[in-house]
């Protein structure tokens, strides 16, 4: 029988009876979503339904770094009428917010490899004294002066935080950097993290860092130790090897209760967990913690023991949603599945009911899935969520065909059907359902706005080696490597690069070094042997497999015994997708009803809609904006390098404009002298797409700006 969560009691209740709006706070772009609350909400209405067609390039700014497969997905923000950003190769910026001029300019000290490349933004924090701007270049965390970009010698050592220290393992192993901007509340900054989503791979704490001395604060183990709520979840000794669990998707913080809101990831490794049975918590959770000490007040788990790369993506919306004439304070949460989950923002209690559903069972050796997983009632799914033989592509006759085929051989229940080795069907996808641009929420209505991906991938699992099995430079790469880069080399660019032709850019004390040291989200495998890093080396440059024999190596860390064959995407033979349009949209979801007020498909395929197959969607990264305007602003869209602005009541397009480079970003909107703008990151670069890396800036005619106070 399903087990229900049901409302009994909403501590969050305000006394007004009808939804109020005020200006202060939602008329810059101060922070990574605009607000603390993460709702990509404006109060400014310069710009609305009626004039939205007279927008105008207002100015341009190009980073002139801009690389094969760069990408650039920062949502900028403006303070005092400068706008900070990063670039494509991660140097920090300062322009003016009214024409695009800049100020300055600078290279952080050290490197970044492929993976960690993507920043999503900075964080400003200031007092009556100064004013500081925090970014991330890999492991290090640093402070700036606002002002000028200089360095601040009192934060951490020499201006910057190492955040590999304190995590409770050796340094050497421990491959971890920040993507997303972290939150201040009072003189804290809160940080998550990315890492390895293979093993080896840190713990991914989320920690509280003082602002002024980089000192650090508190933390929270979302891998608990022994005598913390959760360790029961996981293996006795897990604290010591599991790793993620972490928070990469940006946090949100409600600045008068004191409260921030931390969605989490899997723990590695994603999708084989012999050696972490049990729910895994605070992997895949919503955790709200006392802001100023870390302290849990609640917390939800989407997913438990994942084993589907269920991460929670995207940062929580802190909203306001009407029930029985009452306006309650609650938190809304998107998935990957395409679900959205709300709960009241003080206790967690469910604002709709939650159903447990059973999970399929695994046929693989050492697995244990739990018994069931938690759906929402309410609102529906925003994303379909299994793929039917009905639902395989018709683009034409031998594209259906050799979908159906391929399907027909594949696991395919419906949600959370387990790893297998056959390949088990994820629908929607690994990049979502919902993804890292997170939601916008309209105050003035109760409508959330979130862009979704319908794409089928494969996951497949294959046995890694035997002792009794030969031994060499191939099989290591299979064991180690294969999971990212797949056994034929090509990987999933740009994620996961191809390691095809390495010996064109590349030497073998390169290679060797790299697979020692790591980078990005790849582990560095410390443990191997010299004589085994040159025979992977050598099977990456020559294709030659060097023998090797097992006797007498150190003990290291074991390798599980089954991988994964890489993040396959279920494709028709032309590369388009294996299941029929949409392949993105973009929802209103009705949080007061629980109901979709509206859906549309997100961008095209130009080459498709020349032959007349039009409104497809496509896959989108970077999320919308709304607007006291009536607007929904938002690029995404993977394909066709558009921005657009929809009708946020009806959904119905009201303007676009062509892009040099894809927007996979979020948009920032403020207003400089009296004139609105709506600014946008143009980085491309993903999946093979061109790259750019332009800032551009649309406004009404200057001529039609009233620049009356």
């Amino acid at each position: 029988m399903s087990l229900l969560f049901l409302v009994l009691a909403f501590s969050g209740f305000s006394q007004a009876q009808e939804r109020s709006v005020p200006e202060r706070g939602y008329r810059d772009w101060r922070v990574y979503g605009g607000t603390t609350e993460s709702i990509r909400y404006s109060a400014l209405t310069q710009i609305h339904r009626e004039n939205v067609q007279r927008l105008e390039l207002a100015w341009k700014h190009d980073t002139g770094d801009a690389y094969e497969d760069s990408e650039m997905p920062c949502n900028p923000i403006v303070i005092d009428d400068v706008l900070y950003a990063v670039t494509p190769t991660l140097r920090i910026f300062a322009l003016e917010a009214a024409t695009g001029k800049l100020f300055w300019r600078v290279e952080l000290p050290g490197k970044f490899t492929r993976a960690q490349r993507r920043s999503r933004g900075v964080v400003w924090w200031g007092d009556e004294r100064e004013q500081r701007i925090f970014a991330t270049k890999g492991p290090y965390l640093y402070a700036l002066n606002a002002r000028n970009g200089r360095l601040i010698p009192g934060f951490g050592d020499s201006g910057r935080v190492d955040l590999r220290v304190g995590l409770g393992r050796p340094l050497e192993t421990l491959r971890i950097w920040a993507r997303t901007p972290g939150v201040i509340y009072r003189d804290l900054l809160i940080q998550g993290s990315v890492m390895s989503e293979g093993l080896p791979a840190p713990p991914g704490d989320v920690r509280a860092y003082d602002v002024r001395s980089g000192e650090l604060r508190w933390s929270f183990h979302t891998i608990p130790r022994p005598g913390e709520p959760g360790h029961e979840t996981w293996p006795e000794q897990a604290w010591k090897y599991a790793g993620a669990a972490n928070s990469w998707a940006g946090m949100s913080v409600d600045l008068q209760r004191g409260l921030v809101f931390i969605p989490t990831g899997s723990a590695s490794f994603d999708f084989y967990g012999a050696n972490r049975h049990g729910d895994n918590l605070f992997a895949n959770s919503l955790i709200a913690l006392r802001a100023a000490t870390g302290e849990r007040v609640w917390h939800f788990q989407m997913v438990r023991h994942d084993l589907w790369d269920r991460d929670l993506p995207a940062q929580p919306s802190l909203v306001t949603v009407k029930r029985d004439g009452r306006l309650v304070d609650a938190v809304a949460q998107t998935t990957k599945s395409g679900h959205v989950f709300v709960f009241d923002r003080d206790r967690g209690t469910p604002l709709f009911p939650i159903e447990y559903r059973p999970t399929p069972d695994t046929d693989v050796e050492g697995e244990r899935v739990v018994s069931s997983q938690p759906f929402p009632l309410k609102p529906p799914p925003f994303a379909r969520q299994r793929l039917t033989e009905q639902m395989v592509t018709r683009r034409t006759p031998e594209a259906h065909k050799a979908v159906l085929e391929r399907l027909r051989n594949l696991r395919n229940e419906g949600p959370f059907t387990p790893p297998s080795l056959q390949g088990t069907v994820i629908f929607p996808g690994f990049d979502g359902g919902a993804n890292w641009g997170g939601a916008a929420f309209d105050p003035e209505t109760g409508l959330l706005y979130v862009n979704a991906n319908e794409m089928a991938w494969i996951l497949r699992l294959v046995e890694t080696s035997r002792p009794e099995q030969p031994f060499g430079g191939r099989q290591l790469y299979l064991d180690r490597c294969s999971g990212c880069h797949r056994e034929d080399l090509r990987g999933t660019p740009p994620e996961f690069p191809s390691l095809a032709h390495l010996r064109d850019r590349s030497t073998e004390a390169e290679v060797v070094r790299m697979i020692r040291e790591g980078g990005g989200r790849m582990p560095g495998f410390h443990q191997l042997e010299q004589d085994e890093l040159r025979a992977v080396a050598l099977y990456l440059l020559k294709g030659e497999d060097t023998p090797l024999s097992r006797k007498g190596r150190k003990a290291r860390d074991p390798i599980l015994r089954y991988r994964h064959d890489g993040y396959i995407k279920l494709l028709d033979p032309d590369g388009y997708p294996g299941v029929q349009p949409p392949w993105g949209t973009l929802a209103a979801i009705d949080l007061d009803q629980g109901e979709i007020a509206w859906q549309i498909p997100l961008g095209e395929f130009p080459e498709l809609a020349a032959q007349g197959f039009r409104n497809t969607g496509t896959e989108n990264y970077g999320g919308p904006v709304v607007t006291a305007g009536g607007l929904v602003f938002i690029g995404a869209t993977n394909h066709d390098s558009k921005f657009r602005a929809f009708d946020k009541a009806t959904g119905r397009l009201l303007w676009e404009a062509g892009l040099p480079a894809g927007g996979n970003a979020t948009p920032a909107v403020y207003q400089v002298g009296g004139r609105q703008f709506v600014v946008i990151a143009a980085g491309g670069g993903k999946s093979g797409a061109p790259s750019g890396g332009s800032y551009l800036a649309f406004a009404l005619p200057a001529s039609e700006v009233d620049k009356a106070p």
